[in-house]
């Protein structure tokens, strides 16, 4: 994944993620902070600030949509900003973490053979 590639996927992902309910603040934060980032690098293309404004899914649904603000990036050098970039990497982390809420609490009296987690591997022998 280029740079760019990187940036754009960070904001497609931030802006369907944020408009859920179950959007956590800190997933709000980012993305809102990777948007005001990206605005600023492209303040004097209206066309691509424009294209920035649009929907997410909007953007999918035209064939030109990640094109054009994939170029206005490029052409604006947002793929070579350090601040761009790392709050593209923080956005994804953040929405990809498989537990972004708080942990459930398990109350488990007299259970036999439970596995909590991910990736657990148990084998029972039970007498």
């Amino acid at each position: 994944m280029t740079a760019v590639e990187l940036i754009v996927a960070a904001l497609t992902a931030g802006a369907s993620a944020g408009v859920t309910a179950s959007a956590s603040t800190a997933v709000q934060d980012a993305y809102a902070g990777l948007r005001d980032a990206v605005r600023r690098r492209l303040a004097g293309d209206q066309d691509a600030l424009a294209e920035l404004d649009q929907d997410a899914q909007d953007a999918q649904d035209r064939p030109d949509g990640p094109e054009r603000l994939t170029a206005a990036l490029e052409a604006a050098g947002a793929d070579r900003d350090p601040e761009i970039l790392q709050a593209a990497r923080d956005l994804l982390a953040l929405v990809r973490a498989p537990h972004a809420g708080p942990r459930p609490t398990v109350v488990l009296h007299e259970a036999k053979g439970v596995q909590i987690g991910d990736g657990n591997t148990q084998t029972n022998t039970f007498t």
